[in-house]
């Protein structure tokens, strides 16, 4: 039997209905169903892996002891994908319920940019919160403005528009960008594995390409009881800031280096700084997707 073409990487924990959901859309998509699914189940008590096992058997689960967050949890999945040299890899959120026609119009995009010889490019989806209806993550640009080194999300685009990176909710990446730039890094924990596999792209010689229109569905992360919610006390902002969610001080201190230039120090004491301050519209670097587990 022919190898699929295509391998869907996922990550998931503790929300067994979440992941269903998740798998009943993928595997619900008209016109494209060569793929092997790849999913970790990051040490879940509720049944999710039986339940995914009984529902999808061809799901190719991989176990986790719950320390692996969602940059381990698919660091593993990816792992195990590329050893078997797909054509393709899809990073997919398991809390993210695509379109009927999402996988198909992704490689629409692809085929158009290899056409305008755009060989090694990854291509993003733009997801919409189910309450607000408004975009939730997607493609991201860096900010125009001289003393930040934040990561603007770039929202929703009725054109095919090119980006500096992305949040890892829905993500074509072709076999020629995996072959430059590899898996992703394991440096990082849970925050901050997308955004810079997306800059290591593009310092390879990569592009990020956001598709027209919506993918699918996915809800943003609440701000409240965050290390940005001003109704914390200064020490309960800053514990959140350093937890493996947000920015901790190990990961970020590889990020900023990485990939924040001569003067990394100053971006990397931002976060802390707002934490403690309390002020929402201080320039800080990337806000990270927190929504895997």
């Amino acid at each position: 039997m022919r190898k699929a073409q295509l391998a869907v990487i996922m990550t998931c924990f503790n929300r067994r209905s979440t992941t269903l959901s998740c798998l009943h859309a993928l595997y619900q998509q008209t016109n494209y169903s060569d793929f092997d699914v790849y999913l970790t189940d990051d040490g879940s008590s509720d049944g999710t892996a039986d339940a995914v096992n009984s529902e999808y058997p061809e799901v190719n689960i991989l176990q986790g002891d719950g320390n692996l967050f969602w940059v381990g949890g698919m660091r593993l999945a990816f792992a195990r994908a590329i050893q078997k040299d797909y054509d393709y890899y899809l990073w997919l959120n398991d809390d993210t319920i695509l379109e009927v026609d999402a996988i198909e119009r992704l490689f629409g995009v692809y085929q158009q940019l290899v056409e305008q010889n755009h060989k090694d490019s990854i291509v993003v989806g733009t997801t919409r919160d189910i309450s607000t209806a408004k975009a939730s993550y997607g493609g991201s640009v860096k900010s125009q403005k001289w003393y930040s080194n934040k990561y603007n999300f770039l929202g929703y685009t009725e054109v095919i528009q090119q980006c500096d990176t992305f949040f890892g909710n829905c993500v074509l990446i072709p076999r020629t960008v995996v072959e430059k730039v590899g898996n992703i890094d394991s440096a990082f924990i849970h925050s901050m594995g997308d955004i810079d596999y997306g800059l290591r792209s593009r310092k390879n010689g990569c592009s990020i390409w956001v598709a027209p229109g919506y993918i699918g569905s996915c809800s943003k992360n609440s701000i409240r009881n965050s290390w940005v919610d001003t109704k914390l006390s200064v020490l309960e902002r800053l514990k959140k800031a350093t937890h493996i969610k947000a920015f901790p001080i190990k990961p970020w201190t590889v990020f900023c280096r990485r990939h924040s230039g001569l003067f990394w120090f100053i971006y990397w004491i931002l976060p802390y700084l707002r934490a403690v301050i309390g002020y929402k519209n201080l320039a800080v670097s990337p806000t990270f997707v927190e929504s895997n587990e």
